[in-house]
């Protein structure tokens, strides 16, 4: 096996690994939910995104959507939405991670870091709309409702009565909601990120080493 192969191979070895524990993390984070004043009970803010955007940032844009992917699939048997809840948490994580990783990949500094970061929160949060609009909220009215919407629309009503349609519900509520979860998350990933930097390389000092022995 030549130099370059040999490479190829540690580096998708600690990818791996840093992908596997990065899931395990999302996982767990995935059932931390802090409710949120003056919006409906069922949103709530978690913080399963930032090892996905960690991910996204420390080895590319598609180990955000993968660490998503996997998380959500793990936490299907154990949910309690029909599969919807995780459908919508991938949808919104995976543009958010690989829009925000996208940019940085192209400009990897702090300022392009930042960028990215708050283009994958706006993205998130305009994607959610149309995904809560079309898809995720149908389909809840569906398992749960009897297909009646109004009921959904209630909800939020009760909290803002101006929130007198879905789709004033969502740009009211979910909008800023949503775009405000993701720079939440974005600060705490750039608190973290330099640590997890440190132990990715280290990381491959032990693979190297292992390689060598």
């Amino acid at each position: 096996m030549n130099i370059s192969a040999k490479t190829n191979t540690k580096s998708n070895t600690t990818k791996l690994v840093v992908t596997a524990m990065l899931v395990a993390v999302a996982f767990v984070l995935q059932y931390i939910e802090v409710s949120i004043p003056m919006v409906p009970s069922f949103l709530k803010l978690d913080f399963s995104d930032i090892p996905e955007l960690l991910g996204s940032f420390a080895m590319g844009p598609m180990y955000g959507v993968i660490i998503c992917f996997i998380k959500n699939l793990i936490h299907l048997p154990f949910g309690t939405s029909g599969g919807v809840g995780e459908l919508s948490n991938f949808l919104l994580g995976a543009v958010f991670s690989y829009t925000a990783g996208i940019i940085y990949k192209h400009k990897k500094t702090r300022v392009g870091g930042a960028i990215g970061a708050v283009a994958g929160a706006v993205a998130m949060a305009v994607v959610s709309v149309f995904a809560n609009y079309f898809i995720v909220y149908p389909a809840y009215a569906q398992l749960w409702f009897g297909g009646n919407m109004q009921l959904i629309v209630d909800m939020y009503k009760a909290i803002l009565p101006a929130s007198d349609t879905l789709m004033k519900s969502l740009l009211i509520t979910n909008l800023p909601f949503t775009f405000i979860k993701g720079i939440i998350v974005a600060i705490i990933t750039f608190i973290i990120y330099k640590p997890l930097s440190t132990t990715i390389n280290k990381l491959n000092n032990v693979l190297t080493k292992k390689d060598k022995a």
